[in-house]
C-alpha cells in the first residue's frame, strides 16, 4: 500500500486517525487516568502528542463527546471528563417487568411502529395490555399503529422447545404450535379492538415465519429503541393432553431485556440502526407469511 504524506507524522511514523485517537483517549478515561471534572490538554497540545492536524483532534474529541464522555468541548477552552450518566431507569430487567412499560412509552408517539422477533408472542400479548388500557381510557392517542412480528415456521423441526426423549407424535411441537397461533391472534383482535375508541387509528398487524430458530429475542421501537433478549434453554416440566412432557425450553418472560436507545450515543444508536437493518432484510427475504384466521 502507498502511504501519502497526508498520512505521514513529521518524524516519518504513520499518522493516527481520528477514530485512534478517541480510542486512546476512551483507554485514558476508561483506566481512570482522565477522571470525572478533569480537563483535557488543549487541541494545540493533542495535535503536538499524536502528530496529527487540529482538525484531526476535534473530529476526535467531537466522537468522545458524541459518546458523552466529553463536556464543553468548543474552541473556547478545553473540554472537561463528564461525569458518569445517571443511571437511566433501563438497568436490565425480567421481560415481564420491563416490556410493558416500554410499550406504553413508545405509543405515546403519534406513529407507532413495533417489530418483533420471539417465539410466540406470548410475553408481547401480556405485555401490550398496559398500552392498550392506556389507549381505551383515553390517556394515549396514537393515530397509527403497525407491528410486523416475527415467529418460527410450524414447517422446521424446532431447537426448542424439543422433547427430551423420543415420540413420533410430537407432543412438545403440538403444544408450541398451539401456543403460537393462539397467541398471535389475541394480540391481532386487542390491537384491532383500538378501532373502537376511534376508527380513524390505522392499524395494521403482520406476522411472518422464519426458518429456524431464534436463539435471542427483539423489540425495536419506533426505530428508537431496541430491546434485546437471550433465551436460556433449560430442561423443565409442562402438562399436557393428560402427561407430563419433560423437555428443554426457554421461558421468554424471564429473558433480561437490554435496551439500546438512539439518543444515548453513537454505539447505541448503531446497535439500534444494525438491528432494524437486521430484521428488515429477514422480513423482506427468507420470511414467510403467516395466515391467521
Amino acid at each position: 500500500m502507498v502511504v501519502t504524506q497526508e498520512n505521514v507524522s513529521v518524524n516519518g511514523s504513520r499518522r493516527l486517525s481520528s477514530q485512534e485517537i478517541a480510542d486512546v483517549l476512551r483507554e485514558r478515561i476508561g483506566g481512570g487516568d482522565l477522571k470525572a471534572g478533569d480537563r483535557l490538554p488543549t487541541q494545540a497540545e493533542l495535535a503536538e502528542e499524536f502528530g496529527v492536524e487540529r482538525g484531526t483532534v476535534r473530529q476526535a474529541l467531537r466522537a468522545l463527546q458524541e459518546d458523552g464522555l466529553l463536556t464543553n468541548v468548543s474552541k473556547g477552552s478545553p473540554p472537561r471528563i463528564a461525569e458518569p450518566a445517571p443511571a437511566r431507569g433501563d438497568e436490565p430487567q425480567p421481560t415481564a417487568v420491563s416490556l410493558g412499560p416500554r410499550l406504553a412509552e413508545a405509543f405515546a408517539a403519534p406513529r407507532v411502529r413495533i417489530d418483533v422477533v420471539c417465539h410466540t408472542s406470548e410475553t408481547l400479548m401480556m405485555a401490550l395490555s398496559e398500552p392498550l388500557r392506556l389507549i381505551h381510557e383515553g390517556r394515549l392517542h396514537p393515530e397509527a399503529i403497525e407491528f410486523r412480528v416475527l415467529v418460527p415456521s410450524s414447517a422446521i423441526a424446532l431447537a426448542f422447545p424439543v422433547l427430551v426423549g423420543e415420540d413420533e407424535h410430537d407432543p412438545v411441537h403440538r403444544r408450541w404450535l398451539e401456543m403460537r397461533d393462539a397467541h398471535a391472534r389475541v394480540l391481532q383482535h386487542n390491537l384491532h379492538g383500538v378501532r373502537k375508541v376511534s376508527r380513524q387509528v390505522d392499524v395494521r398487524v403482520e406476522f411472518r415465519t422464519l426458518p429456524f430458530t431464534p436463539p435471542t429475542k427483539l423489540y425495536l421501537l419506533n426505530g428508537e429503541e431496541a430491546l434485546f433478549g437471550y433465551y436460556r434453554v433449560t430442561r423443565r416440566e409442562e402438562e399436557y393432553e393428560g402427561r407430563t412432557l419433560e423437555m428443554y425450553d426457554a421461558l421468554g418472560s424471564q429473558s433480561l431485556l437490554f435496551s439500546f436507545r438512539k439518543r444515548a450515543g453513537h454505539r447505541e444508536a448503531m446497535f439500534v440502526e444494525e438491528s432494524q437493518s437486521w430484521f428488515d432484510a429477514l422480513w423482506d427475504t427468507i420470511s414467510m407469511e403467516m395466515a391467521l384466521s
